[in-house]
């Protein structure tokens, strides 16, 4: 199932933490809110069947009827302006090659509000989509192919209609341009016009059962615009960033734009799909503005005040227990709810980059996840709120735990010479530093461990055979990040680890990530009920060394790729969740990441102008889309002012730093 774009992911990690657990958007574009059933998902369809509403899980509630999703208010108004911050800048709004910083409404992965896909993934149930661009899909018993059946209706915002050849280019660009699309697609072998509205996608095996329902997520673009010229007479280039406003087919479209300050969507007044199942009652705002802040502590100031973001996915411990005493708040202006999330929760984690040799020696990760201490950072820092990640698929069935099952030790068994051991003998877990004499115990392992890897201690610092000092630099994006990098800084300081940590601007951050130059960053990997082929983007041999790719960690793993390969040709979801449970131990024993935490609720704070539907989507938890306008508050008031100037309860440093004042 699809995952958060890279661009966001690294955004999220890094701009984004200063003490955080991952947002409820973090999960995007196909968040796991909402349990698997353990059952096995439902016979797959006879060949030649056309399904409105494809499900990889179970079926849909919806059935043919299916008018719009039950949670949303079909009569909701139109009107009014949403008001978002963005972190760091833009220069581009084509969101598909590497190259370039995507505005925000852009998505890498999937439309954003720009674009339509072929079908649109349920915000209320996992593993489900409905018609949108395509009317229906098909695919045979064996799934060697998926056929779509593209809408009549279906245009895009000059009018002009969505063909069969527009999905065909599209999908050739894409996988082109995209490590995401490229490794999500790897399978696809062609795409062709297979009658006057169809496109059949063939594939290289049999089996793959998620492929089919997947291939409703391609965003499909206007072939005839981008092999036109601008308005200069130049012919646009899709392979390269552009500021040309794009003519797209979804909700919204660039109304106007300061290059990397500011910019505002509108609704398309005409939108082809604003009457269709998915959209209706959805997608209520006339305009969405963003503006952009160079860090979190400045969009908080900006929150504060009002004006420039209405409502916010909090993420800081520290901001949602103490921050929350401004005027705007305490006199009803702004409120605040807690939506408990209890299902599953994305890995966010330090992940160290083992294309470095430094990192490439897996005794050496294990001592970098034994000497950080989660338990005195979730007591100092976070006030308690969060809970130890110790899954890559953390508060889920998919998640391991013990020792292997006996259908898991079928797939390990022929792997045994190239997995860690204990996969075998030990279950998986982390240190508690809530023991007696847990400190002095855990860095004393992972000192053996440093040295059993040819670290030798000179003087105050580790070397290794060569006499360099290890050195360690923790890239960011946001000032604030070094909140919750100082204290696992600190700690490495008392093994002889020299530690640095390097702040930069957006841009330049997502260039170090793509290109993989960077020692250590902070990631968000969220992942879906259904994990399938886009598995291969964050785990496997080809994508450690594709750019722009999710396999940050660099992990060339042979047992990991075949573990991926029995993930995506599962038959069942018996078989699925079996694979996925030995793909996670091997992972996890592999020491690619020092996990960091997660929060058990979605806390979201907003301005007093919308009106709500009664319920959220289950599974998604949050759809600010079925929001709408009912009216503005005052904001900017002098107090508002006044409080925008106190200081960020998440900036707030709490320790002594790691290394000297000034260091870059």
């Amino acid at each position: 199932m699809p995952i958060a774009s890279r661009a966001v992911s690294a955004l999220l990690a890094s701009a984004l933490l200063s003490g955080l657990a991952p947002p409820a958007f973090a999960q995007a574009p196909s968040p796991s809110q909402a349990a698997a059933p353990s059952q096995s998902a439902a016979p797959a369809a006879e060949a030649g069947e056309w399904r409105t509403s494809p499900s990889i899980i179970h079926p849909s509630k919806y059935g043919e009827d299916f008018r719009h999703y039950d949670y949303v208010n079909p009569n909701a108004p139109k009107g009014g302006v949403l008001r978002l911050s963005a972190p760091g800048t833009f220069d581009s709004f084509n969101p598909f090659p590497v190259r370039g910083t995507p505005a925000a409404g852009f998505a890498a992965l999937g439309g954003g509000i720009a674009y339509d896909t072929l079908m649109d993934q349920a915000p209320d149930e996992p593993g489900v989509s409905h018609a949108l661009i395509a009317e229906a899909m098909r695919h045979p018993a064996d799934f060697s192919s998926a056929t779509f059946r593209l809408d009549p209706d279906a245009r895009f915002q000059d009018g002009q209609p969505i063909t069969p050849e527009d999905v065909i280019w599209s999908f050739e660009t894409v996988t082109k341009l995209s490590p995401l699309y490229a490794n999500y697609y790897r399978s696809v072998t062609k795409a062709e016009k297979t009658g006057e509205r169809e496109v059949t996608f063939r594939f290289d095996q049999t089996g793959n059962r998620e492929l089919p329902n997947i291939m409703g997520d391609l965003v499909v673009l206007p072939k005839h615009y981008w092999e036109g010229t601008d308005a200069s007479g130049k012919k646009r280039d899709i392979a390269n960033p552009t500021l040309e406003i794009p003519v797209g087919s979804g909700p919204y479209r660039v109304k106007s734009f300061d290059a990397g300050s500011a910019i505002t969507w509108e609704r398309v007044p005409d939108y082809w799909a604003a009457n269709k199942a998915p959209r209706l009652g959805r997608f209520n705002y006339d305009e969405i503005r963003y503006t952009y802040f160079r860090d979190q502590s400045a969009a908080w100031e900006a929150y504060k005040r009002g004006g420039f973001s209405d409502y916010r996915l909090e993420n800081s411990a520290g901001r949602w227990s103490q921050g929350y005493n401004f005027p705007a708040f305490n006199d009803g202006r702004v409120k605040k709810m807690a939506i408990a999330s209890g299902t599953g929760e994305p890995m966010q984690g330090y992940v160290m980059n083992t294309r470095r040799e430094k990192f490439a020696d897996p005794r050496t990760r294990q001592a970098l996840t034994l000497a950080f201490n989660f338990q005195d950072m979730n007591k100092n820092l976070f006030y308690g709120l969060y809970e130890r990640t110790t899954s890559y698929f953390e508060g889920t069935e998919l998640a391991s735990s013990g020792l292997p099952s006996e259908g898991e030790l079928k797939l390990l068994e022929p792997l045994r010479d190239k997995i860690p051991p204990e996969v075998f003998t030990q279950p998986f877990t982390l240190p508690d530093y809530s023991q007696p004499n847990a400190e002095r115990t855990y860095l004393k392992q992972a000192f053996d461990l440093l040295t059993a890897a040819g670290w030798t201690r000179k003087g105050s610092q580790l070397v290794n055979a060569k006499g360099e000092p290890f050195t360690i630099e923790f890239l960011a994006a946001d000032p604030s990040s070094s909140r919750v990098i100082d204290p696992f800084a600190n700690q490495l300081k008392r093994l002889g680890i020299q530690t640095t940590t390097r702040i930069v601007d957006t841009s330049q951050y997502l260039a170090l990530v793509n290109g993989f130059d960077f020692d250590i960053v902070t990631d968000v990997m969220a992942q879906s009920l259904s994990p399938g082929n886009e598995q291969r983007e964050f785990w496997t041999t080809p994508a450690a060394s594709l750019p722009g790719s999710r396999n940050l960690a660099g992990i060339r793993n042979e047992a990991v790729d075949t573990l991926v390969d029995k993930v995506i040709y599962a038959p069942d979801r018996d078989s699925l969740v079996t694979a996925v449970h030995a793909l996670d131990r091997v992972l996890l024993w592999n020491f690619y990441v020092v996990p960091q935490w997660n929060n058990p609720e979605i806390w979201v704070s907003y301005w007093d102008k919308f009106g709500m539907p009664e319920k959220q989507p289950a599974y998604v938890g949050l759809d600010p889309y079925s929001w709408w306008v009912k009216g503005e508050v005052p904001v900017n008031t002098p107090a508002d002012a006044a409080a925008a100037g106190a200081p960020d309860p998440a900036a707030k440093p709490a320790i002594p730093p790691a290394q000297p004042a000034g260091t870059p």
